[in-house]
């Protein structure tokens, strides 16, 4: 199949071909003919297979046809709402717009916490037709009274999956009740877990299901393997594995913000040219250490499952492991980072005795044994050395991001897109 079958508008199918795509994801092909026929959608997509244009380029052009062409539109009030769970995607969304929609008179915005409020309440004024938001900095806008959603025709959910992970669900609940009832409802996740389903059963109306991939499973074109060694050695292995691979352009996971501040600095320090990001980070640092990386500046970014989720990179050769997160799910995520648009990716996972139960669950959600690979040198030990005692904990705050319920501080995103700030495209 070829863009041109899909009946979309002349302007973006030439904003397509400017970014050398012909042939459209096997999602784009379900999901745009179902968008155009004004059907609620639930979509199981994993990250990488091109689902972001899969819902943009419908939306642009159904908001560039008909009698409510945008040329002859007086209002100013959104008419697309995408809602998705951090900053990053959110930029990446909205960029996907402006890229897609360079030829029509259309306008978008994205707006999320982290960065003044005051600037995105201008661009609101000024009007927008798409608008691309986190749930907290969204919410922040409505309270203060500076957007309208009563105007909405087309509500987005974009990894919905991630939103109920970081504690999301309340103010979804709370955005979708200001939104007006008649409207096309388009709902995105990796996974289907019963929580989504009960959501998207009060949120959709007879919709369209599209699933690109088995539930919860890993990408094919992803070779996983493990290193199973010692927890004490695991930063002395990784630098080992620098050195002796040559990797570029690696893609660490750390379960924590602490932990990923300091590997980085390990890693630096073994010459090795890495930074960290995650959630404690400006927006402005975010940034700058996602263009680095992408730019080839750093070989290695050690990041934290929800900082991740803004890393969108076309040709991503390797994800490493550092650590196991607690959630097999968050592994498939993980690895999706690589392995797109069908290219081959590497993923490897260092694993330590304290992590077994979890490699046996992630092996149990894909269904699949996972490759061992012995490091000469580095082998596991028989038995598992005790872990240093940890200092007692207070109650920890929470954390942007991390889904306190209406938070007023901001929470924290389909082809490739460069990676900008939430600019406004005119």
């Amino acid at each position: 199949m070829h863009f041109s079958e899909l009946g979309l508008k002349a302007e973006i199918q030439r904003a397509v071909a400017e970014q050398g795509y012909d042939t459209p994801t096997p999602i784009q092909q379900q999901a745009i003919p179902a968008v155009l026929a004004g059907h609620d959608l639930m979509a199981t997509a994993q990250t990488g297979t091109g689902k972001t244009a899969g819902f943009t380029l419908p939306i642009l052009h159904l908001l560039a046809s008909g009698s409510n062409d945008r040329l002859t539109r007086i209002a100013k009030t959104p008419r697309v709402l995408v809602l998705t769970p951090t900053r990053e995607l959110a930029i990446q969304v909205e960029e996907s717009v402006r890229t897609y929609g360079k030829h029509l008179p259309i306008n978008s915005l994205a707006v999320f916490g982290g960065v003044g409020i005051n600037p995105q309440i201008a661009n609101l004024r000024r009007g927008v037709d798409i608008l691309v938001a986190t749930p907290g900095r969204l919410l922040d806008h409505v309270q203060q009274r500076t957007v309208d959603l009563s105007a909405i025709e087309i509500f987005v959910l974009d990894e919905a999956d991630r939103m109920l992970d970081m504690g999301f669900i309340r103010d979804i609940r709370k955005v979708i009740a200001l939104l007006p009832q008649k409207r096309q409802n388009l709902l995105f996740s990796a996974t289907f877990s019963p929580e989504i389903r009960e959501l998207a059963a009060g949120l959709l109306n007879k919709p369209v299901s599209v699933d690109v991939a088995p539930r919860n499973t890993a990408a094919e074109t992803v070779t996983q393997k493990v290193i199973e060694t010692d927890r004490e050695r695991k930063k002395e292995l990784l630098c080992h594995l620098f050195q002796t691979h040559g990797w570029h352009q690696v893609l660490v996971f750390a379960r924590t913000k602490h932990g990923a501040d300091a590997l980085a600095r390990t890693l630096d320090k073994a010459g090795i040219k890495a930074a960290a990001i995650h959630g404690d980070k400006s927006q402005g640092a975010r940034t700058r250490v996602l263009s680095e990386f992408k730019e080839g500046k750093l070989v290695a970014l050690v990041a934290t499952d929800i900082a991740a989720r803004g890393i969108d990179i076309d040709a991503l050769p390797y994800v490493i492991n550092y650590e196991l997160p607690n959630v097999p799910e968050d592994y498939v995520h993980r690895i999706g980072r690589t392995g797109r648009a069908g290219m081959a990716g590497e993923a490897v996972s260092l694993v330590c005795h304290d992590e077994r139960p979890q490699l046996k669950d992630i092996e149990k959600l894909i269904k699949r044994t996972l490759e061992r690979v012995v490091i000469a040198g580095f082998e596991q030990s028989a038995v598992a050395t005790p872990r240093p005692p940890q200092p007692p904990r207070g109650p920890r705050k929470p954390q942007p991001g991390r889904g306190a319920p209406a938070a007023k501080s901001g929470q924290n995103p389909g082809g490739p897109q460069k990676h900008r700030s939430g600019s406004r495209h005119r």
